[in-house]
């Protein structure tokens, strides 16, 4: 049985979820990330559905919230791990400061993402 939808519209399906999705990781600076939690889920339920361009917007928000997340904690467990040999209080600035260069980074990516969307682009 073959689709008798408009192309146009099946290639838009799941676009007000990538939208909500960016707008999710955009405010989850000021919500410690738990906001970032919800869209992630909105992401993977969504990109079931999702063809074409749209789908490449679903992609690139769980790659990004994946790489964030370990990027944020692989620096804690190093410190952690090294703080057991040396004395980590001089190491302790350095998750913060990776921590700090991960937010404008995912800021970055969800504004750039956003943009690319509502000018019905695959995301960069």
């Amino acid at each position: 049985m073959t689709d008798t939808r408009d192309p146009d519209l099946i290639s838009e399906e799941g676009r007000p979820a990538a939208a909500v999705v960016w707008l999710l990781y955009i405010l989850s600076i000021p919500s410690a990330g738990v906001l970032a939690v919800v869209g992630l889920i909105v992401a993977y339920v969504s990109r079931g559905s999702a063809q074409g361009w749209v789908r490449s917007h679903f992609d690139q928000q769980i790659r990004i919230f994946w790489q964030s997340f370990w990027w944020h904690v692989i620096p804690w467990v190093v410190v952690g791990l090294l703080s057991l040999v040396l004395i980590g209080l001089l190491l302790l600035w350095v998750p913060f400061v990776i921590s700090f260069v991960l937010l404008i980074w995912f800021t970055v990516k969800s504004v750039l993402g956003m943009v690319d969307l509502l000018n019905s682009r695959p995301v960069r």
